[in-house]
């Protein structure tokens, strides 16, 4: 997600905008000071952050729920922007637990040279590759992938099925996606054409599968975008995916990205929420906030209270 996968505006420059806002990075909540400092009990205060799309505003928002249903000070610093942003936070001790994408963390962490397929194997990988202070947890069964998703009309009208049918045609479809697509290892322009030869005739930067992304497929700004798998929007305006025969895009396991300075203490909590998160349940969350327009805080919260985690 890239997010999967890992989405995302940013790039380096938004990478450099964050890190000069310091403390003050966008917030959904408190601002607060990272990792440092204890609550009560003892338990280490934690940051929670999330990247700048809906489903990711509600994961952050069930984890900083679930910690301190546990009596953890919690802080939140919601819609941050994309992992180009984020990740420096983490390093940094900005932010202590982030919801991630197994896939596309993996692919940003190693330049997209790690050919681990599957959460597990992703999961190992990224243990023994992210940085000395960060880790993951225990991945959930739920999943949220890139996609490339097109217009009805332009599927009919060059008969798109996969990304090899796209290949054919791609230099007549303008494709849509978030700032950072371009550049990206893995998933994204870079590989599309390594994997299948796809070469679009304009690239149009817009937002992070948001409502900039969904605006443009459905004026025709744009022919294809890269939208989340998990989101309403592409049922919703008859939107199709494209097929990814060649495995293009890996598992993209929601897992949490976290300080290993409390870990230890908050894995308990972030653990039992993993194993009562699923793609469908995801799928739900997200139409209530993409479509019915409910607050991703409620959400969050609703979650929590029927999976008996507060």
């Amino acid at each position: 997600m890239m997010r999967h996968a890992v989405g995302l505006l940013s790039a380096a420059v938004i990478a450099l905008g964050a890190a000069a806002c310091g403390s003050d990075l966008e917030s959904g909540g408190d601002s607060g000071g990272g990792s440092s400092g204890e609550s009560g009990g003892g338990k280490p205060a934690i940051t929670v952050g999330s990247a700048n799309f809906p489903e990711n505003v509600v994961l952050a928002e069930i984890y900083a729920g679930a910690l301190s249903a546990k009596d953890f000070k919690v802080d939140k610093k919601l819609n941050v922007g994309s992992r180009e942003a984020l990740f420096p936070a983490m390093e940094r001790g900005d932010i202590s637990v982030l919801p991630e994408y197994t896939g596309t963390l993996l692919s940003y962490v190693t330049k997209g040279k790690s050919k681990a397929k599957d959460a597990d194997a992703q999961v190992s990988a990224l243990k023994s590759s992210l940085p000395a202070k960060l880790t993951v947890l225990t991945p959930s069964a739920a999943e949220d992938k890139d996609t490339v998703t097109c217009r009805k009309q332009v599927v009919d009208k060059y008969q798109l099925k996969s990304l090899e049918d796209l290949a054919k045609v791609s230099k007549n479809v303008t494709m849509g996606g978030p700032p950072e697509l371009p550049k990206r290892e893995g998933y994204g322009l870079k590989g599309l054409k390594r994997v299948y030869g796809i070469e679009f005739k304009q690239f149009r930067p817009l937002d992070v599968a948001g409502p900039l992304t969904v605006s443009a497929l459905k004026s025709g700004k744009v022919d294809c975008a890269d939208l989340f798998s998990t989101q309403s929007a592409i049922p919703a305006n008859g939107f199709i995916t494209l097929e990814d025969p060649k495995g293009l895009v890996e598992a993209e396991a929601v897992v949490p990205l976290i300080a290993k300075d409390v870990a230890s203490d908050a894995q308990p909590v972030l653990d039992a929420v993993s194993a009562k998160l699923t793609t469908e349940n995801l799928k739900d969350m997200v139409k209530r906030v993409e479509i019915d327009k409910d607050d991703a805080a409620t959400v969050a919260d609703d979650f929590l209270s029927e999976n008996d985690l507060k």
